[in-house]
């Protein structure tokens, strides 16, 4: 049992909050006491991951809209993917999008109010037909529709990176998914190092990285905080984290599925260890946040409008409600 002894004093996650935009770098104990945190602690917590969240980005959502480009036919064994190799999961399977398809999908992302258009294919890495689909397709969205674009095309050469940034793509997405220690348990088919790889291959680039996780794959806090303080040390602008939404069909389909509780500690979690990056409520919120999702944008300041990749997301409509009643406001969409 814990001692009273032991337990955070009133005012103590302001405080932190305070030291953090102070530059302070919290420890990686500090890190897992949050998740550790008791459900009654909870407001509390959020309350000093909020000071950091309008500190750097006030009270502005950041809307991505996400199109899946090239559905299943995945080489890979991730056990959360019901696009691999092992997963049963009855899922729409077909290859690249054509360039019509992926303009249609950034018109749509404009419409939504979407700040960023994300174009993700399955697969390894991506074949020189699909890196040349990316090549032709980009400018046009970013001329006619004023997007941002992010990339998400698997384990990538620092050519493959250089050909995107010069293309006009701004950052990519490569999430390391768990910590280092965990990442053996969910994939064999590649590396955490693989991933790590593709990550310095993209920086070195000069493009911004966009780099997450998913929670609920039966890793511990420390593998939590392992993959936080990764991100950290690689200046991550963007992360979106992601809760387990188990399928059926995959091999992580009898995950024990998480608390909303769980979900607001952990984005806690990842504010308090990198206070200016981007975080996104990204897969599974719907389904494991439920009604704390509104708790969530006091420390999140990023969501995905509209469909995941192979689930359903809840109705634009109910965001923009939530973002309204919350009295926070949509970023406008700006040029790359």
């Amino acid at each position: 049992m814990i001692s009273e002894e032991t337990l955070p004093k009133t005012g103590y996650w302001d405080q932190l909050a305070s030291r953090v935009i102070a530059g302070y770098a919290i420890t990686p104990q500090e890190a897992e006491s949050i998740l550790k945190a008791s459900d009654d602690d909870i407001l509390a917590i959020v309350a000093g991951a909020f000071q950091l969240r309008k500190r750097y980005f006030g009270k502005t959502v950041q809307l991505y809209f996400l199109v899946n480009a090239k559905s299943g036919l995945c080489p890979e064994d991730c056990g959360y993917c019901s696009q691999s190799k092992l997963s049963s999961a009855p899922i729409d399977k077909y290859r690249m999008l054509s360039a019509d398809q992926l303009l249609d999908g950034a018109r749509e992302a404009a419409e939504r109010q979407s700040k960023t258009y994300c174009i993700v294919i399955s697969g390894r890495a991506p074949s020189e037909r699909e890196m040349k689909a990316v090549e032709m397709v980009v400018p046009q969205v970013k001329d006619k529709f004023d997007l941002k674009v992010c990339a998400c095309l698997g384990l990538l050469t620092p050519e493959n990176a250089e050909r995107l940034k010069q293309c006009g793509v701004d950052r990519v997405n490569h999430n390391l998914n768990t910590g280092k220690g965990h990442y053996d348990k969910i994939c064999s088919t590649h590396s955490y190092e693989d991933r790590m790889e593709t990550l310095q291959n993209v920086r070195g680039a000069g493009l911004e990285l966009c780099s997450g996780g998913i929670i609920g794959m039966g890793e511990t806090h420390a593998d939590l905080v392992d993959m936080a303080m990764e991100l950290r040390g690689l200046e991550t602008e963007s992360i979106p984290l992601n809760f387990l939404h188990a399928i059926e069909g995959t091999p992580l389909e009898d995950q024990s599925p998480l608390t909303p509780q769980d979900c607001i500690r952990a984005l806690c979690m990842m504010r308090f260890v990198n206070p200016k990056s981007e975080l996104r409520i990204a897969g599974g919120r719907e389904k494991h946040l439920r009604s704390l999702q509104p708790l969530s944008l006091f420390v999140a300041n990023s969501l995905f409008v509209g469909d995941y990749l192979t689930t359903k997301g809840q109705p634009p409509k109910s965001d923009y409600d939530m973002i309204n009643d919350l009295g926070f406001e949509v970023t406008t969409c700006e040029a790359g």
